[in-house]
């Protein structure tokens, strides 16, 4: 029963920003579990074919696209190359993104546009035009990468919180308008990970390394692959009656106040 409920075999995800982080991660634990996946990236060809072939290494069908998500024609063309080249998209994470850590009083508003664009408008664009062919063919899944900051914020990053609360409530709104066509949308909140952007703060002593382990109630970092597991249920069939959900991986953060620090 489980084997059948958590079945990816078959599928072909499309996972944008997956050449590495917490993207890859995801489109890892996805092909490990049988499905195709369909890395996209912007910032080079070379970057793209060293991720896939990282992926090929390990035995999971990859296959590269190189297009810009902020831009609808780009977007058009290469869902259309995909789905002639591929096959038709089964399932879509909405993972591309970027942050500015910049107090608000002191960005600039070409920057705060960026992040919206690329963080909220991305999605928006990328599912419309991939999600046609779902409501032609009465199913698809659609996980959208919102993050803790869709809940609260955090001093730096208004710009990355604005877009990713809008992700959340865009999340329940596409639900809202394809639940009707057996298409299920909902989203996933990484907690803090440990990758490689993190590695120079992750080190004893450092008061933001503290912070986090006395924050999180599993004193710990998050693994990368602990997000495998939830994109990967997420787009299975055990979750066909779940939509408009966010399913927030933090070890616990936002589940407390947090401790004293003085406190074990």
């Amino acid at each position: 029963m489980s084997d059948t409920l958590f079945n990816v075999s078959g599928k072909i995800a499309l996972v944008t920003g997956s050449t590495h982080g917490l993207g890859k991660a995801m489109a890892r634990g996805l092909g490990l579990a049988g499905a195709t996946i369909i890395i996209n990236g912007n910032s080079s060809q070379e970057k793209i074919d060293a991720a896939v072939a990282e992926y090929q290494s390990e035995g999971i069908t990859a296959i590269g696209y190189k297009f810009n998500v902020t831009n609808e024609q780009e977007v058009i063309t290469a869902i259309a190359k995909i789905e002639a080249e591929v096959g038709n998209i089964d399932i879509l994470i909405n993972n591309a993104g970027i942050i500015k850590r910049t107090p608000l009083l002191e960005m600039e508003v070409a920057d705060f546009k960026e992040v919206i664009d690329i963080d909220l408008v991305s999605p928006f664009i990328v599912s419309k035009h991939v999600v046609k062919g779902m409501v032609l063919r009465k199913q698809g899944k659609v996980i959208n990468i919102c993050s803790m900051m869709s809940e609260i914020g955090r001093n730096s990053v208004g710009a990355y919180a604005a877009a990713k609360g809008g992700l959340k409530m865009l999340t329940k709104n596409m639900a809202t308008e394809w639940a009707k066509y057996n298409i299920q949308v909902n989203g996933i909140g990484p907690g803090y990970f440990a990758t490689k952007q993190t590695e120079p703060i992750r080190v004893d002593g450092n008061p933001f390394n503290e912070f986090i382990i006395n924050r999180t109630p599993a004193a710990k970092w998050g693994d990368p692959n602990d997000l495998a597991g939830a994109a990967i249920f997420l787009s299975s069939k055990a979750s066909d009656f779940v939509n408009g959900h966010i399913l927030y991986v933090d070890g616990g953060i936002l589940a407390t106040i947090g401790k004293p620090s003085n406190e074990e």
